[in-house]
């Protein structure tokens, strides 16, 4: 059973997304909370699978909330999704920073806020297609939007390169396995293996890695 914590300001919200969410037998919402703080005091109680945070909330938002989650050793195990109504770059480059593992606007379709859950859940990243082809195109418009490259990047095999590319696109390990004919584990083996070589503690940050390093670009989804 994936146990997940709901943080919306809005009780309407919470309540839709919660009527979803239980209606599935493997989901199960332990805890609801309008703001940040009340949101964190429920992950260091309940220790959910899965904090589903709004960004803007009063108080604490949830970009503060996910860097705490993220920074409180007694919460590695949580993986944070960020709910925002609002698709700007600068909410989803914040929330990947911040800890985040996954990242969806508010319209999504219930069953990608159920797949993107349950993707979260086994420690993949997502984030919505559209979102990720605005962050894309946004970050590599920056005038000095690369860091100098890190070392690390020459351990990567040119396979863990494209594989490296794809998490930054969004793509889960079923989904990378397909795009470059592989089988779904030698797929998890490569992401796990890019981890090791770059210290990642997660996805998330092989992502920002992937921006900050110039390795994705526009159109690099389509190509």
């Amino acid at each position: 059973m994936i146990r997940i914590l709901l943080a919306d300001d809005q009780r309407l919200v919470r309540a839709g997304i919660r009527g979803i969410l239980d209606d599935e037998d493997d989901l199960t919402v332990v805890a609801e909370a309008a703001d940040g703080h009340a949101a964190l005091a429920a992950c260091r109680e309940l220790r959910p699978d899965i904090a589903l945070l709004d960004i803007r909330m009063p108080g604490m938002d949830g970009l503060e909330a996910a860097r705490r989650i993220a920074g409180d050793e007694r919460l590695t195990e949580v993986r944070v999704v960020m709910l925002t109504t609002f698709d700007l770059d600068e909410y989803v480059y914040g929330a990947l920073r911040a800890g985040a593992t996954g990242f969806l606007v508010k319209d999504t379709e219930p069953a990608e806020l159920l797949h993107a859950v349950r993707v979260a859940a086994r420690g993949d990243a997502l984030i919505s297609p559209s979102v990720t082809r605005r962050l894309i195109a946004e970050f590599a418009a920056r005038p000095d939007h690369t860091r100098t490259p890190d070392q690390r990047l020459s351990l990567l095999t040119r396979r863990e390169h494209e594989v490296m590319r794809l998490i930054a696109a969004g793509r889960t390990n079923d989904e990378i396995a397909a795009h470059l004919v592989l089988s779904p584990l030698t797929a998890k083996t490569h992401v796990s293996r890019i981890m090791a070589k770059l210290g990642a503690r997660d996805r998330s940050q092989v992502v920002v890695m992937a921006y900050e390093y110039g390795m994705v670009s526009p159109g690099w989804l389509t190509e």
